[in-house]
């Protein structure tokens, strides 16, 4: 039997990021238009209590801050109803109208409060299309000329006519600047989201290789054994990896692994480790399965491999029970007899990528013993500390069978984030 943890960590993470990010887009337009509001009425304030600042017409530079609030309104409208969004760029446009209000309500010409307009340029010349440049320059315009507008006997003379001009020039080049600099970063960030796009893919496609390389059930071994077996990645592909075939004999073989780190890396190097010890599966010795594994992943002088050293265990049970198994400075397995005690089945050899030879130790199984091999990750799940290897064991025995043992383990792994993976693969021989 295999148990499988569903891999909804990540996809819940990357449905939560899409939520915040369509939350974020459609309060945008409220965020904006709230910085303008405020530097309005700031201004407004400002020049109604101070002195020193001019207020020529009262009523235009009130119906300035009314404008807009009213357009703050419309942009909070926008963050409720989305599909108000299409028509955000009546916001930015507005508040030209309510600038250009203020400016003639505070001194016209002489107003202190005309930096202001750089706000709605930027805003609306930031977005997509080159059209964007333009636009800002028809709002410039309505705003310096809105005296001409506003005043019966006010006409445009050449000092004012020669300073929009002005005006219009540098304000079109902040629009050319700010736009093109939007183009460059919106192209990056699709770029950028078409490589994290084509990363994510491969990763799944990591993910269900390395799944698929899992065994499935325990139907194809001889009748004698019951297995099960569990692996839940701390990230999408683990760097754990367990097995278990029938072998020639009339038994079958057992492997648990764990390549040093995470992620896919780690996983190439388990189904590497994992694809050579299965190759020797007419060899009787399992220390053999070792050796070739060795071999297989050195890489000569330069080795890259052993900077990601794989810890194992591999074991042989043949028919009557004779259990023959090799330690690569694993350590984590418990043959569980069927009386109750344990023993840790361990070695003083290193793992695969540092050590060279292997030698494999013999055991005698009695009908109903178990073995129960897992990864360094399940010791987290019994605290972490010195004494986690107390509370595991006692934990085995307290299980009353291997399927209850993987069961709870991964009950475990399944209930918190894990930062290392967890692996548990045991296995009981029980001859007819």
């Amino acid at each position: 039997m295999t148990q499988e943890l569903p891999r909804t960590r990540d996809r819940s993470l990357s449905g939560a990021s899409r939520v915040l990010t369509a939350v974020h887009t459609s309060w945008e337009p409220l965020a904006k238009q709230a910085i303008v509001t405020a530097l309005v009425a700031i201004a407004a304030v400002a020049s109604a209590a101070l002195p020193w600042l001019l207020v020529t017409d009262a009523a235009r530079m009130w119906q300035g801050v009314g404008v807009a609030v009213a357009l703050l309104v419309l942009a909070g409208a926008m963050g409720r109803w989305p599909l108000l969004r299409r028509v955000e760029i009546v916001v930015p446009l507005g508040d030209f109208i309510a600038i250009g209000l203020l400016r003639f309500g505070t001194g016209d010409s002489q107003s202190v409060f005309l930096a202001i307009i750089v706000l709605p340029v930027i805003w609306i010349a930031a977005g997509d299309g080159r059209w964007r440049i333009l636009l800002p320059l028809v709002g410039v315009g309505v705003t310096l000329l809105s005296p001409l507008a506003l005043s019966v006997d006010r006409g445009l003379t050449v000092s004012e006519l020669v300073r929009l001009l002005i005006a219009l020039a540098v304000y079109a080049g902040a629009a050319a600047v700010v736009n093109e600099l939007s183009r460059r970063s919106s192209l990056a960030l699709s770029r950028s989201q078409r490589r994290r796009r084509l990363a994510e893919a491969e990763v799944s496609e990591a993910a269900f290789v390395q799944r698929s390389l899992q065994p499935t059930d325990a139907s194809e071994l001889p009748g004698a054994f019951r297995a099960a077996g569990a692996c839940v990645p701390a990230r999408t592909v683990g760097g754990d990896f367990f097995d278990w075939y029938s072998t020639p004999d009339g038994g079958a073989a057992f492997t648990l692994g764990d390549v040093m780190g995470k992620g896919v890396g780690a996983g190439m190097i388990a189904a590497a480790v994992r694809t050579v010890i299965r190759s020797g599966l007419a060899d009787p010795d399992p220390a053999e399965a070792f050796q070739r594994t060795a071999l297989g992943l050195s890489t000569g002088s330069t080795d890259m491999i052993g900077a990601q050293f794989t810890t194992c265990f591999h074991a042989r049970i043949s028919a009557d029970g004779m259990l023959r198994w090799v330690d690569a400075g694993h350590g984590l397995t418990v043959l569980r007899r069927a009386s109750g005690c344990t023993e840790f089945l361990r070695s003083g050899y290193l793992p695969i990528g540092v050590g060279t030879s292997w030698s494999s130790t013999e055991t005698l199984l009695e009908s109903g013993d178990s073995i129960v091999s897992v990864s360094d990750g399940v010791l987290d799940l019994f605290g972490g500390s010195l004494d986690s290897i107390d509370r595991y064991a006692e934990f085995l025995e307290r299980c009353v069978d291997v399927d209850t043992v993987v069961a709870e383990l991964i009950d475990r792994a399944a209930a918190t984030e894990q930062e290392d993976d967890v692996t548990v693969l045991a296995v009981t021989w029980s001859p007819l």
